[in-house]
């Protein structure tokens, strides 16, 4: 009897034993999971932290996106007798600007790989230029590029126009790289989206 008694002890203190042992498994696997559900919230408010420090990122300012530039595949191209090459966006629905005239022009123009090395929209004012006949007139006497000038005289007030400059009508001396901008080499081919404003005594 007596060595009855001393097993179901035994086996009582074991049982409580295994109970505590399971208890504080518990225990562990609970302030384990708090740990682990905490360091995930720090994580995640460190990421939003990093990603609300981040700069937005810049759109660029276009006048033909690629939506648009889909669409002139379709658009037929007309070739100038000075070799200019171009396609209209828009065609306004304004005066054509006389030799001589000022107009109020946005540009964007592109090199032959089609990065941008001017943007007057991301500037925030458009450009006054004087159109002069610059194909049949020496350059010194025009103050943009032949190419860009023989298509403003063609284009109406309010219009938007691709213009495929080629060499011969573009940068006779190219122009240097600056921050942000490619150089362009002389004589080498050029694309500008413009966009004519308006035209100041016309419009």
């Amino acid at each position: 009897m007596p060595m009855r008694r001393a097993t179901a002890a035994c086996v009582r203190a074991t049982a409580r034993d295994d109970g505590e042992d399971a208890r504080a498994s518990s225990a562990v696997m609970k302030i384990g999971a708090v740990l682990s559900a905490t360091a995930m919230a720090m994580t995640m408010c460190a990421s939003m932290a990093r990603a609300d420090s981040l700069p937005e990122e810049q759109v660029t300012k276009l006048l033909c996106d690629d939506a648009c530039v889909k669409a002139l595949e379709s658009v037929e191209a007309v070739t100038a007798p000075s070799g200019l090459v171009y396609k209209d966006i828009k065609v306004g629905d304004g005066e054509m600007p006389p030799v001589g005239y000022q107009v109020v022009v946005d540009y964007i123009a592109m090199d032959s790989k089609g990065r941008i090395f001017e943007n007057s929209l991301e500037k925030g004012k458009p450009n006054d230029i004087r159109v002069l006949d610059c194909v049949q007139f020496p350059e010194e006497t025009c103050p943009v590029i032949p190419g860009l000038a023989d298509g403003l005289l063609t284009m109406r007030s309010g219009g938007i126009r691709r213009m495929y400059i080629p060499g011969e009508l573009s940068f006779p001396k190219g122009l240097a790289s600056a921050p942000g901008r490619p150089a362009i080499l002389p004589f080498s081919p050029v694309t500008f989206d413009v966009a004519l404003r308006y035209i100041p005594g016309f419009d």
